[in-house]
């Protein structure tokens, strides 16, 4: 029996080797098993998500207090309840609710106050919707920051990052009580989130969607977008979406363009992608197809500055770049000494600090990066490899 046991064993330690063999058709096999996994083609995309399309009429829709009747679009207003709520302004939420039945859509934007275009793609999406013609509900809050956005700032009044306290506590900071507010009263009525980004500190990011590729429902929900590029990103601990998807919410977010400017091209890619999404979901009607999707990358890295002084890029957005391959150039311009920004990856410029004053550190290019060793890796975590790992435990401890 044990004679029979490591013949088994062995024979599959050989297929597992074969499959990771450098040959052209296994590594097609490999990577062809992954995209199954992760990748989901358009037909499947309302089945993994659980849309069901039954065109009934739709139902009063409830939030904060209030009534929102079918083929109806309301404004209403979240305010945190606390002292010196006087001095406190209420945060628009505006709800289309359709004429049938459907999901529940959230899109919020300026959680950093400083961040613009994703005030504007809310605005362009809500106001433009035909509630008659649509299935679902549609929440967007344009400016979920209030207080930094009425000082141009990313932080709150007390300098606090409102996207590091999600879901939130009633009992904690400023910031952690107006977080746990937010999520309780309008994020935990969602089925779906969308949470609209720009680059920070004069960086600026190529139309792209973040989401964990790797949790089968926000891989789909992030291919139903028509956007060129998507990065996997799992978030951190205090991230909105990372709190969604722990609340059992599939989101993502969409990054477009830099802070404090309004970029009429990042605006328009991320309304038309808003559109497809809610096209393929079911929602709208929309004959928009979006963009032909470029890249999925499962791996990413910033390019630091070595010196300081001032940055020239030459580079830009989306370009594909080689190892070796000049990024940019520092100049000191007391010294008129020169640095070269040296690329140590092939990829695609993702993300960007635009032409200023860098120190040494500073993040200055973003490559998203094509990694077969990842998607191997993540082959490594599928339960045939583990059930591998197990017997080899159990014979060796014979």
């Amino acid at each position: 029996m044990r004679r029979v046991g490591i013949g088994l064993l062995l024979l599959l330690l050989s297929l597992n080797s074969l499959a990771h063999q450098p040959h052209d058709h296994i590594e097609h096999e490999t990577n062809h098993m992954l995209m199954d996994i992760i990748k989901p083609a358009d037909s499947e995309i309302s089945k993994i998500l659980k849309i069901d399309y039954t065109n009934q009429p739709q139902q009063v829709f409830h939030l904060l207090s209030t009534d929102t009747p079918p083929a109806q679009t309301i404004r209403l207003s979240w305010q945190l309840r606390q002292s010196l709520d006087g001095l406190h302004l209420p945060t628009p939420v505006l709800v289309v609710n359709g004429a049938y039945e459907g999901p529940v859509m959230c899109l919020t934007a300026a959680i950093h106050g400083d961040e613009l275009n994703g005030i504007e793609i809310v605005r362009r999406i809500l106001h433009n919707l035909e509630p008659e013609n649509l299935s679902g509900t549609v929440i967007g809050v344009p400016i979920v920051n209030l207080q930094g956005f009425h000082r141009s700032s990313r932080y709150l009044t007390d300098r606090r990052d409102l996207n590091r306290f999600f879901p939130g506590n009633p009992q904690g900071s400023s910031a952690a009580r107006i977080a746990h507010s937010f999520f309780q009263e309008i994020i935990a009525h969602c089925d779906f989130l969308v949470d609209i980004h720009t680059g920070s500190a004069l960086r600026t990011n190529l139309p792209q969607i973040r989401g964990n590729l790797y949790i089968p429902e926000v891989a789909a929900f992030a291919h139903a977008f028509g956007i060129s590029v998507i990065l996997h990103s799992e978030g951190t601990e205090g991230m909105l979406r990372h709190a969604a998807i722990n609340a059992g919410i599939p989101a993502v977010t969409l990054e477009a363009g830099k802070s404090n400017t309004l970029q009429e091209p990042a605006i328009q890619h991320g309304v038309e992608s808003i559109l497809t999404m809610l096209d393929k979901l079911g929602i709208i009607s929309n004959d928009h197809s979006g963009n032909l999707l470029e890249s999925v990358y499962y791996r990413s890295e910033w390019v630091r500055a070595d010196h300081g002084g001032i940055l020239y890029g030459h580079v830009k957005l989306g370009e594909k770049v080689i190892k070796d391959m000049v990024l940019g150039v520092i100049t000191d311009p007391i010294t008129n000494l020169q640095s070269e920004i040296i690329s140590p990856y092939d990829g695609q410029i993702i993300g960007m600090a635009v032409d200023q004053v860098v120190m040494p550190g500073f993040a200055s290019f973003h490559i998203g990066i094509q990694d077969t060793e990842r998607k191997i890796a993540r082959m490594e975590r599928l339960p045939e490899k583990q059930n591998v790992e197990k017997m080899t435990r159990t014979l060796e401890s014979e």
